[in-house]
């Protein structure tokens, strides 16, 4: 029996982001992060690793993408962060921003260029899963430094008013809304 869930699609195909269920009781609550059968976020793809990233108020990890078909899920359990993906052929960027305070899980296709800052006052601690084993011999990672002046995306989240549309990505931009 597959467990149908609600899934939001992004501006980038693949791109997926799903707010988890908790289920508060006297003594904390229950929610589960990731299942295989929830087909709408995972499609045939399954985890093959579980990796924990600690990350310091301000601290950008960015750019980086994986040629070999590697998908990341990301679940922030800790802070907050802002998660961006960008694909230089169409210039479209995501961003989306993800908290303990509201856990979701962001799927991120490895091909598109990402990357990460943590926006809260805290450090982030964030569990991300991934579909392809850590080569330590042979990475399946190119790298571009976190302000790439190549980075200019022509839309953002699907809109092409934003006024960071045209420049270079700027991870420290202040909040425009």
């Amino acid at each position: 029996m597959s467990t149908k869930i609600e899934v939001k699609n992004h501006a980038l195909d693949g791109f997926r982001t799903y707010e988890l269920k908790l289920t508060p009781d006297e003594r904390g609550f229950f929610g589960e992060a990731l299942r295989m059968d929830w087909k709408e976020l995972v499609g045939d793809e399954w985890i093959v690793q579980v990796n924990l990233s600690h990350s310091y108020p301000g601290i950008v990890r960015a750019w980086h993408r994986h040629e070999r078909g590697q998908v990341d899920y990301f679940l922030v359990i800790r802070g907050a962060m802002k998660i961006c993906a960008y694909d230089e052929n169409t210039r479209k960027l995501v961003e989306v921003i993800a908290s303990a305070e509201k856990p979701s899980i962001i799927r991120v296709p490895g091909h598109y260029w990402h990357g990460t800052k943590t926006i809260s006052n805290e450090p982030t601690l964030t569990v991300y899963f991934v579909t392809k084993l850590y080569d330590y011999k042979n990475p399946d990672e190119l790298r571009r430094p976190w302000n790439d002046p190549g980075i200019v995306p022509l839309e953002i989240n699907g809109r092409k008013d934003d006024p960071r549309i045209g420049k270079q990505w700027d991870w420290f931009y202040p909040p425009h809304r």
